[in-house]
């Protein structure tokens, strides 16, 4: 019982508006961006590979207008395909893993760092760099 008063009196700080955001502007989700930058990206390895994953960053494109990534102290100058933004859908940020990856492929313990920018909607940017120790998963 006192789980829910909680939830109903957090709820009730959060102006209406904020409910209404489908998040698919840099306004809306720079504040995300920013607070979760550590979680940008992640390596994992599997099956004799190494899998970068862009998940976290592809989940907020509808307020990207790119990202760019660079391995092992490259400039970040390739560009990730991202999905486009389904406006009209009730979840607009929903990944259909239609026509893009969520990951790219490299020979195990060949991607020792990463640099990642993105270029929000709005032409602003902002950047972040990984050392595969940081970024590891299980």
């Amino acid at each position: 019982m006192l789980k829910n008063s909680l939830i109903v009196a957090v709820c009730a700080t959060i102006p209406t508006t904020a409910f209404a955001e489908n998040f698919t502007t840099a306004a809306e989700i720079k504040p995300i961006l920013d607070a979760t930058r550590a979680n940008w990206i992640a390596v994992r390895e599997f099956d004799g590979k190494d899998l970068l994953y862009f998940t976290q960053l592809l989940a907020w494109r509808c307020g990207l207008s790119e990202i760019r990534y660079g391995l092992n102290g490259a400039a970040p100058d390739k560009v990730w395909a991202m999905e486009p933004c389904y406006d009209t859908a009730p979840q607009p940020n929903a990944l259909k893993m239609e026509g893009a990856e969520i990951y790219l492929t490299a020979p195990l313990s060949s991607i020792q760092s990463i640099s990642i920018s993105v270029t929000f909607d709005d032409g602003t940017a902002a950047s972040a760099d990984f050392k595969r120790a940081d970024v590891m998963t299980p």
